[in-house]
């Protein structure tokens, strides 16, 4: 790729990454005259982070035997949730893969459409049998342990699963759990986020003041346009610096939107990228006690596995992934309706193509002869 098609195509890294590279990274805060190593930060942050078996290898008896080095390609499945309890079904709201290629000093980040109407494999665990379903419903499937309960972990594991069946891959190499409404806590440990708003948006969720709005209790014939009713919290065009419930509520919006689910996409990577530049401001790195609270809340949000090494560890192997050497992909896709009715979402045959150049490490290629598939507006 040339190297003015390198800066345009580059992109800033996801929070999680960059988060990642600040923990590689030998970070030495001074306060009152006192040099902090950066150790105890990196010990705060990794024992907050929740880590789980999420591709089920345990309980298939596999022993995944850590290697010295964290060596690509690499293939990363993040997946992000809204708070649940053990008593409702979890569904994944955000769904993206970082791949990493075989030098593992840039990214390729692409996300898959919740709505995206896939074949979901059979999982023994649940005894769900398998079948055509939208992606973001795979980890409810796979997620019931009995007795009315859910366990979000066991659900990422039939998710990941459905990712690997539509894309090729055959395995992870690490995977995330990213709850939401961990997000709005690091937004406000970090005094809130300016973000630019690139189109007019209506909240469906929230009034103006951020509270709730209410929503209809029974809809005519079963029916309703819209389950919730009265006044609106509304964004508009322009650079603002929102609060955590602002940006969290700003980045959920798909309705009435032109492209639906492909604008929230794209809002929610230009809030990954704020919440990114955030972090790294001068205004956190160089204030002791308000980095400490942005790595906590960041930990406290993660369910992490990482393929036998721990989050510190992949910190220092993506040290070298910066935001200049990030490209966030696009996948060419539209809605599928029935009449008026709509289904959900489909992809382009293209996208098996790009799907393959991951697979075979060949990305940097593909998207040379694909420009299209930049994401030049996020």
């Amino acid at each position: 790729m040339a190297k003015s098609d390198k800066t345009r195509a580059r992109r800033r890294a996801p929070l999680w990454a960059r988060l990642c590279a600040i923990l590689g990274c030998v970070l030495m805060v001074v306060s009152g005259g006192v040099l902090i190593s950066s150790q105890v930060l990196v010990a705060r942050y990794a024992g907050s982070v929740q880590t789980k078996d999420l591709f089920g290898d345990a309980a298939e008896g596999a022993t995944k035997q850590p290697t010295s080095d964290i060596k690509g390609p690499l293939n990363i499945l993040l997946v992000g949730i809204d708070p649940r309890t053990d008593q409702q079904a979890p569904l994944s709201d955000s769904i993206i893969v970082v791949h990493v290629p075989e030098n593992g000093d840039e990214a390729y980040v692409f996300s898959i459409p919740r709505d995206l109407i896939v074949e979901i494999p059979p999982f023994e665990k649940t005894g769900f049998l398998g079948g055509s379903a939208k992606i973001n419903a795979a980890m409810s499937y796979g997620s019931s342990v009995g007795d009315g309960k859910h366990d979000v972990a066991q659900g990422f594991a039939l998710l990941a699963k459905t990712v690997s069946k539509l894309t090729g891959i055959k395995e992870f190499d690490a995977g995330a759990i990213i709850n939401f409404g961990g997000f709005k806590k690091i937004v406000d440990a970090m005094g809130g986020v300016t973000m630019t708003v690139d189109q007019e948006v209506k909240s469906e969720h929230l009034q103006p003041n951020g509270k709730p709005r209410p929503r209809l209790a029974r809809c005519a014939n079963n029916q309703c346009a819209h389950p919730y009713y009265g006044p609106q919290k509304e964004y508009h065009k322009g650079t603002y610096h929102l609060e955590g419930w602002e940006a969290l509520d700003y980045v959920r919006q798909r309705y009435g939107l032109p492209k639906s689910d492909y604008d929230r996409q794209r809002h929610q990577q230009q809030f990954i990228k704020a919440m990114a530049a955030q972090a790294l401001s001068k205004d956190v790195v160089t204030n002791p006690i308000k980095l400490d609270k942005v790595l906590k809340a960041a930990g406290e949000s993660l369910i992490f596995d990482g393929g036998g090494h721990s989050v510190v560890d992949w910190g220092l192997a993506l040290k070298n992934i910066r935001s200049q050497n990030m490209t966030l992909i696009k996948l060419p896709g539209d809605s599928v309706f029935v009449g008026n009715d709509y289904r959900g979402e489909r992809l382009e045959p293209g996208a098996e193509d790009f799907f393959a150049s991951v697979v075979n490490d060949q990305v940097a290629d593909f998207v040379l002869r694909n420009p299209n598939y930049i994401n030049t507006s996020a």
